[in-house]
């Protein structure tokens, strides 16, 4: 019986850690993909990008992606570009009314025609003019689970 409950509560220490471990990875791996500190003179800094509808992007319809940004004043970002699972880029031309607000772009794209069902990691960067020069911004990414509508059993109404 002693034996019993010394064998679980190894078990368990070794999964906190185990859990401990893994958290203070992704932490670490989530603060690094995104600079810190002040911005370098004429810098463009994506924070993040968001799909609102992440969980019902399919490869047959163009879905809308949210660019967060950081930048020291007006930028003229041009295009938004993207990867996925490092397939790409696949570019998007930013026009005036994608700029939803400061610091915020709204652009729509949609998947490559190749691809499956499964989960695919979306990275981004923006290409911006500096004193007449284009940049390339910092990449940012997030996972997309996508869905194959032809794979889907057929609706009985």
């Amino acid at each position: 019986m002693v034996m019993l409950r010394w064998a679980r509560f190894l078990a368990m220490r070794s999964t906190l850690i185990a859990v401990l471990v893994g958290c203070g990875f992704l932490l670490v791996s989530s603060c690094a993909s995104v600079p810190t500190g002040p911005l370098a003179e004429g810098e463009v800094r994506l924070l993040r990008i968001e799909v609102p509808a992440a969980d019902s992007v399919t490869m047959t319809t163009p879905f809308v992606v949210n660019v967060s940004f950081q930048a020291d004043d007006e930028r003229e970002i041009k295009t938004v570009c993207f990867f996925w699972s490092g397939d790409g880029p696949y570019c998007v031309n930013v026009t005036d009314e994608d700029y939803v607000a400061a610091g915020k772009i709204q652009v729509q794209t949609k998947t490559p025609g190749a691809m499956v069902s499964g989960s695919y990691t979306l990275e981004c960067y923006v290409q911006y003019i500096y004193k007449g020069k284009t940049i390339k911004s910092n990449v940012v990414k997030t996972l997309i689970d996508l869905i194959d509508l032809r794979s889907l059993p057929p609706r009985r109404w």
